[in-house]
């Protein structure tokens, strides 16, 4: 494709939202007022292994690119081939419109670059899913908008997908790269679709999921070099799609992959959102990681919603007016991360953004308050160990772990067993308890078969004998001896005469796709370690509940017996 092809002038229209979002009645809220609208040129972008790039450039109207510098967003994503090359993707516009109290972006002086990923819509190549081509693909962007005379400052912006493009950027550091704004990220590919070998259910988007986004969109009206690089996509990429369902964490493959670990001491400004309760991008796949491992300004929204956007609403709303319900539980999205912009890009004064925001992370815990935290975990965290029963359980591959399809990356309804497996209870607890953190269970375990399933949950059991899982972690065992599992972030309250219980089985069939052995496994023995807070938060940041976690506490909870409570109790280490 030849350079500045296809100009068009876009107007302003409605983002179509992802399936499983439409479903849930959610919606970008829309901005206050109409924004000027922008316009459209094409280009091609080559890389140094010689892959052309769609790019869609949108310079405000009363702003043409020889008017001179000013700030420029830039996305990268597969996600961009919506109109089939006949008008430039709406993914976004939500915030393009929304920024600046709905006056939107382009009203205020920026240019936004969209750039096409390898594989996907009229860009050539093989679908690369993140992977060194990937890399290449979005530092190339990043330092091609550097070279251009009319950009004064570049951010990354995005959600799922095109937020985890914004963290591989963050572990290559390219050239003029000056901040990230990255929702429901999963850096840690392994981590995102693997849990210590065994398969996650969203794993199965894997790659022929976005193969086909990237080949669907066309139309009679596409450019017809657009058509052929979509059409001959899968001609010459599936061979190296194998390597996705690999298991072993330590191939390059995966390594390559594992941004947090890579992007570990970089000072690029990011603000991050994480939700626990979120099945495409599970809370386990590295975005605490990525968070910590990060030495710049950063800001982090962490909660109990799914996969959703800071802006998201629960059906139709306008976010400038009274009554909107934010899948989030916060109204301050735009008026956030537009101030973080303005700081870290344009290099405006923390004096005149009064609504920069004044904390590291803005947390919302089981309770649906919000407060603010230094670090999490909180410096001030105590760490508590809870020994563990022996039992033995049959690794049969029918378990599930909660009432509801939710907590981590999956979401399919399962009608499993809630309490086989080797069950640990401990004593009501006297006054509130917060448990914030990642808690980890050591176990001696003694598999009949080699790769044996094994599936720690912890609980909150109520005095009415209601359990309602408060996080997860999987593995799998070889032969006898120690096995480590990590479990996944969490942030739960205990109320007085709640107690705390842990489950280790077999499966979580509404999260993961095990492979069962049908033969006996031995938990020996073992203990977690608890991440406690010493006293209770006091909640100082505005928020709501998330209407995810409403719904959480409602259909999660199911019956444990108070035979079964009695019999196995344990005790604190310390």
């Amino acid at each position: 494709m030849s350079s500045s092809i296809r100009p068009a002038v876009a107007g302003l229209i409605t983002v179509v939202l992802a399936l499983g979002l439409a479903l849930a009645g959610l919606r970008p809220a829309p901005a206050a007022a109409a924004a000027a609208e922008p316009v459209w040129t094409q280009t091609t972008i080559t890389t140094p292994d010689g892959i052309t790039l769609l790019t869609d450039v949108l310079h405000p109207a009363d702003m043409p690119a020889e008017e001179g510098p000013r700030p420029v967003l830039l996305i990268v994503s597969p996600y961009l081939g919506d109109e089939g090359g006949t008008d430039w993707s709406k993914r976004f516009t939500d915030f393009f419109y929304g920024a600046y109290d709905g006056e939107g972006l382009f009203a205020n002086g920026w240019s936004v670059v969209q750039v096409h990923t390898r594989g996907t819509s009229g860009s050539t190549g093989c679908l690369d899913i993140l992977g060194v081509g990937e890399q290449t693909d979005i530092v190339t962007a990043v330092e091609w908008v550097d070279d251009q005379p009319w950009a004064d400052g570049i951010a990354m912006y995005g959600k799922s997908y095109d937020a985890n493009t914004g963290a591989a950027a963050l572990a290559n550091s390219p050239r003029g790269l000056d901040a990230v704004i990255a929702q429901a990220i999963g850096p840690d590919r392994y981590r995102a679709t693997h849990n210590d070998r065994v398969r996650l259910l969203q794993s199965l988007a894997y790659p022929a999921t976005y193969r086909l986004s990237g080949e669907a969109n066309m139309s009679t009206a596409s450019d017809p070099e657009y058509t052929l690089n979509a059409l001959t996509h899968t001609a010459y990429c599936s061979p190296d799609e194998v390597n996705h369902f690999r298991d072993d964490e330590t191939i390059p493959f995966w390594t390559i992959r594992d941004f947090p670990e890579r992007a570990e001491g970089t000072t690029i400004p990011t603000f991050i959102t994480a939700g626990y309760l979120d099945n495409a991008t599970n809370i386990g796949g590295g975005a605490l990681d990525l968070f910590n491992a990060l030495e710049g300004p950063k800001h982090l929204w962490i909660g109990w919603w799914d996969h959703v956007r800071g802006n998201d609403t629960i059906g139709t709303c306008d976010q400038y007016s009274e009554g909107c319900t934010f899948a989030m539980g916060r109204d301050s999205w735009f008026a956030e991360t537009t101030a973080f912009l303005e700081r870290h890009v344009k290099g405006t004064s923390l004096a005149e953004l009064p609504d920069y925001p004044d904390y590291t992370v803005a947390a919302q815990t089981s309770d649906g308050t919000w407060r603010s935290e230094d670090s999490l975990p909180a410096a001030d965290t105590v760490f508590t160990d809870m020994r563990l029963r022996g039992g033995v359980y049959v690794d049969d591959g029918t378990g599930r772990g909660s009432a509801d399809s939710s907590l981590g990356a999956g979401g399919v309804l399962s009608t499993g067993s809630l309490t086989d497996g080797v069950w640990t209870f401990g004593d009501p607890y006297a006054e509130r308890t917060h448990l914030a953190g990642i808690p980890v269970a050591t176990m001696l375990i003694d598999p009949t078969l080699p790769r044996a399933n094994v599936v720690v949950n912890l609980y909150d059991v109520a005095p009415d004998g209601r359990a309602t899982m408060i996080t997860r972690g999987a593995g799998m065992v070889d032969a006898v001896g120690t096995e480590v599992i990590t479990m996944w972030p969490t942030d739960w309250v205990f109320e007085p005469g709640h107690r705390l219980a842990v489950r280790v089985s077999d499966a979580n069939t509404e999260n993961y796709i095990h492979v069962p052995t049908n033969a006996d496994v031995q938990v020996v023995s073992g203990q977690v370690e608890l991440p406690m807070l010493p006293s209770a938060r006091v909640s100082d940041l505005a928020g709501d509940p998330a209407p995810r976690l409403e719904s959480y506490l409602q259909r999660a909870p199911f019956d444990v017996s108070s035979l079964l409570v009695a019999e196995t109790l344990s005790s604190f280490l310390r």
